[in-house]
């Protein structure tokens, strides 16, 4: 997770700096360069193309369409790390979809840590006006979507391999993201090229390690990890888009960062715990 941490956060720099292109239109290339690599990729494994559980694998792809979409769409729109914070709704999302999708409950002291995160969050949402209601809304929605995908995976466990699962994706994607950006075509010039090839190889390194996480952990201990994005987030914003942060921004991302060592070591002390009871 901490790979796909990284891979998805030089992803949003990419993103980022193709303000000039449609966010549909980035997701439609990205969904190219991924079906590419899928096939091939599953070809070389000798891996069945369509796996077991078609449903269930639509189901994941079209709502990690949906989560997309918003998602580029929120990144082009504000500043990268205050996108990123937003969406550190998905965790919640996914803990609370996954006590009743998957059966894996959380614990009190979680939601606590969670909680706490989450204060951090909207500290440094409160001291950015730079984020509209409407910005907020698809943060939100970016979130829910990519929760229910995640349970997706959850649920497909180790029974389907993870190129299989990511290759549904473009499947799904691409007619709906073509025939959208038929009608707001940018044809891309120069150095963007680069950047959405940028975009595709990053989407794919993260999302196979992502999926991989998923499916061997218990999504509430994988998740937490994913909000070290915001550092590179800040590191990223400061250094190439010359994003500033205030004193009161800086302590709600320590606040953040406080929920998440401290679900960190307890997720890890609970899988102590269970692996001493089973003997494993």
């Amino acid at each position: 997770m901490m790979y796909a941490t990284l891979f998805f956060a030089l992803m949003n720099v990419c993103v980022k700096a193709l303000g000039n292109i449609p966010a549909v239109e980035i997701v439609f290339f990205r969904s190219t360069l991924t079906l590419v690599l899928c096939v091939v990729m599953l070809l070389w494994k000798k891996v069945p193309l369509l796996g077991n559980n078609k449903p269930l694998l639509i189901l994941r792809g079209f709502l990690g369409a949906c989560a997309l979409v918003l998602y580029f769409e929120l990144i082009q729109a504000i500043p990268l790390a205050t996108a990123t914070t937003i969406l550190f709704l998905t965790p919640v999302f996914t803990a609370m979809l996954g006590t009743v999708l998957v059966r894996e409950p959380v614990k009190w002291l979680q939601w606590l840590f969670f909680a706490i995160s989450f204060a951090g969050v909207f500290i440094i949402e409160g001291f950015d006006t730079s984020v509209a209601p409407l910005y907020v809304l698809i943060g939100v929605l970016s979130s829910f979507f990519s929760g229910l995908a995640h349970n997706c995976i959850r649920k497909l466990n180790t029974g389907e391999h993870p190129l299989v699962i990511m290759l549904y994706f473009p499947l799904i994607t691409l007619p709906i993201t073509g025939a959208w950006s038929w009608f707001d075509w940018v044809t891309p010039a120069g150095y963007e090229w680069l950047l959405l090839l940028g975009v595709g190889i990053f989407a794919q390194a993260a999302q196979f390690s992502m999926t991989r996480a998923y499916q061997i952990s218990p999504m509430a201990g994988v998740d937490s990890v994913r909000y070290l994005g915001i550092l590179y987030s800040i590191a990223f914003g400061w250094f190439i888009f010359g994003e500033r942060l205030s004193l009161p921004v800086l302590l709600g991302i320590a606040i953040t960062l406080t929920g998440i060592a401290l679900n960190l070591r307890y997720s890890r002390r609970q899988m102590y715990a269970n692996s001493m009871q089973t003997g494993n």
